[in-house]
């Protein structure tokens, strides 16, 4: 069975984390215990470095797996 990359499973899982907690901070918003520039702030930048994450995981997987090739090929 093949598996998921890395460059996918990390990510979904902190957008999974994400969305949750946005869901549990959304009372404090609400209630006005929590700025909008903070909340939505906070869920900004995280989604943000989310993105730069994946983008690395990605650049990262296609190094290794050029590299893989490039040393079957030489031998």
């Amino acid at each position: 069975m093949k598996h998921l990359p890395r460059h996918i499973v990390i990510p979904a899982a902190l957008l999974v984390h994400l969305v949750i907690m946005a869901i549990y901070a959304y009372d404090s918003w609400a209630e006005g215990q929590m700025s909008s520039l903070q909340y939505f702030g906070t869920i900004g930048v995280t989604l943000a470095v989310i993105i730069v994450l994946s983008w690395s995981l990605r650049r990262r997987d296609r190094l290794r797996r050029k590299r893989q090739q490039d040393l079957e090929n030489n031998q």
